[in-house]
């Protein structure tokens, strides 16, 4: 196989990751969605000829990390390379061979250049109408909504009209979801032009030698700083709120060499509620955790997980049997990170944050558009506060483990009968350390329509808030209250015309003992109002 010189590698790789964001910023350009175009919920990925993930856009959600490659095995299991031609596009948003729920959708179109295979280019991208009834209390996944099989949504460059009915007959919004399919097409063919025009430039037949270097690499990069860690198998246990009971995640990291396995034995069993996650959600957050502790700098990649074995028994809450309902399957796949980083807490202080306040917190707003008597389906992302660093206090508002963006109020306002009439920092809901957790943020939205809006959350860290780590504290647990009067955080509720919905997201988890904060950290918190003085005095003794 031809050898390519590091040069030609480091030249190649920065024009490749060039070329995804340039072709992630079609898909935004061109997008209908907000969740597309504002909170850029979605991922672009580069496929060789074997199916190992290349490149991927940088501005995409760790949901998506290594589930490209495995949808595309099943995929080809369906549709072998003999039966694709240069106009072909595959689709499926099935949750155990995706992303974990119905509402991702994975699409994958093979490359051929001078009538050779070549590679894929793919995509995933996040709808918030998938049809059916999705709700907190869904009991299976059959009402979650409409389940995509594997099939061929372009054929020979001709859309299948059969499933564009399918789709259209069964969504609420589908012209938003249609549209952001159609803009995945003109992605593709953004990236196979650009992609072959690079590939004539630097004079390579195909991606394979390319390929094997870049992974190679990745792979080798990781190993490094895995055998740092002493050998060992170190543990954690936290809990998650569920539904009528709460749940434990238990999580146990093996270093051996270079090589890390976490293993989820023990966890709760999954349940009736829609909070499981799907094995490979729980992979796409294990890898995303421990990537971003030893190895955040080089290229994500299918060699960069190599090194990295996930486990969990089958029928757990982090690995569950069909047709458990998996909608808000992040309500315990975002826990796997906190669990990693408990278990490394005591060996890797440095490479570790404390808790965030998150799972994500997220609403969906349901209702008819006034004077077009047709419905709309939003939703509105909202974060916690992060978790303490080693060395820095978390953020306010900053989103992790996922990591999508906020969406314009006034957007998001021109969409729905709904005001936003508060977003704001609460005071004295990070938790308290040498360095502080971020603080929660605090949301009211009013209803200024003449018909009810149905509101649909489902939020955790309510009884169970972000903890602290290495002597730091525990973050302020979140808080839902529609006319100021508390409600479940995993419920179903209809806005009446003028009546108001509030939303306090948790403070993310101290680190480091409190008696270490530095007097000036605190004076400075007391000034920008994230602390008051009274509680600076009880937390810190501090006074000024």
């Amino acid at each position: 196989m031809t050898q390519l010189s590091p040069v030609k590698i480091g030249v190649v790789w920065e024009r490749l990751n060039g070329l995804m964001d340039q072709v992630a910023e079609t898909c935004v350009r061109t997008s209908f969605s907000s969740v597309v175009r504002e909170n850029y919920d979605f991922a672009i990925g580069l496929l060789d000829a074997r199916g190992r993930q290349i490149a991927q856009s940088r501005r995409s959600v760790p949901s998506f990390i290594g589930t490209m490659s495995r949808t595309l095995t099943a995929m080809l299991e369906k549709f072998p390379i003999d039966r694709l031609s240069d106009g072909d596009v595959m689709i499926t948003n099935d949750g155990w061979l995706g992303t974990g729920h119905l509402n991702d959708i994975t699409m994958i179109k093979p490359l051929f250049r001078k009538g050779r295979h070549i590679g894929f280019v793919g995509s995933i991208f996040h709808t918030v109408d998938i049809g059916g009834a999705p709700s907190p209390s869904a009991k299976d996944c059959y009402e979650e909504g409409l389940n995509i099989p594997v099939s061929k949504i372009l054929i020979g460059g001709e859309e299948n009209g059969l499933l564009v009915d399918i789709l259209n007959a069964n969504l609420r919004e589908p012209e938003e979801t249609l549209g952001d399919i159609r803009s995945q097409f003109s992605a593709y063919h953004t990236c196979s032009e650009r992609l072959f025009r690079l590939l004539n430039e630097e004079d390579l037949e195909d991606l394979e030698a390319f390929s094997d270097d870049v992974l190679d690499r990745s792979e080798a990069s990781l190993r490094r700083a895995i055998a740092e860690i002493p050998d060992g198998t170190y543990k954690d246990v936290l809990t998650a709120d569920g539904f009528d009971h709460p749940l434990d995640i238990h999580c146990s990291v093996t270093i051996s060499g270079s090589d890390i396995i976490v293993d989820f034995a023990g966890t709760a069993a999954q349940i009736e509620y829609p909070v499981n996650s799907p094995m490979t959600f729980t992979q796409a957050y294990s890898c995303y955790a421990i990537k971003c502790a030893l190895d955040p700098g080089t290229p994500i990649n299918d060699g960069a997980f190599r090194p990295i074995t996930v486990t969990a028994p089958e029928g757990t809450l982090v690995n569950p049997r069909r047709p458990a309902p998996v909608w808000g399957r992040h309500l315990s796949g975002h826990y796997m990170p906190p669990a990693i980083y408990g278990a490394l807490s005591h060996i890797a202080p440095d490479k570790i944050i404390a808790d965030c306040g998150s799972p994500l917190w997220n609403v969906y707003f349901k209702g008819r558009r006034e004077g077009e008597d047709r419905p709309f389906v939003k939703m509105f992302f909202m974060n916690g506060g992060h978790g303490a660093r080693p060395t820095q206090d978390g953020p306010g508002c900053l989103s992790f483990p996922s990591n999508v963006s906020n969406q314009a109020i006034e957007q998001f306002e021109n969409q729905t009968p709904l005001l936003v009439e508060e977003k704001a920092l609460v005071p004295d809901t990070g938790g308290i350390g040498q360095f502080r957790g971020g603080n929660a943020q605090r949301l009211t939205f009013r209803n200024i329509g003449k018909e009810p809006v149905t509101v649909t959350i489902r939020h955790e860290r309510v009884d169970n808030p972000p903890r602290g780590l290495l002597g730091g504290g525990k973050g302020s647990g979140g808080l839902d209250l529609v006319n100021g009067i508390r409600i479940a955080a995993k419920s179903q509720t209809r806005l009446g015309p003028d009546d108001r919905v509030t939303f306090q997201t948790p403070g993310g988890g101290g680190m480091g003992q409190p008696e270490k904060r530095a007097s000036e950290a605190i004076k400075t918190d007391i000034d920008s109002g994230l602390v008051t003085s009274e509680a600076a005095k009880q937390d810190y003794g501090y006074s000024a």
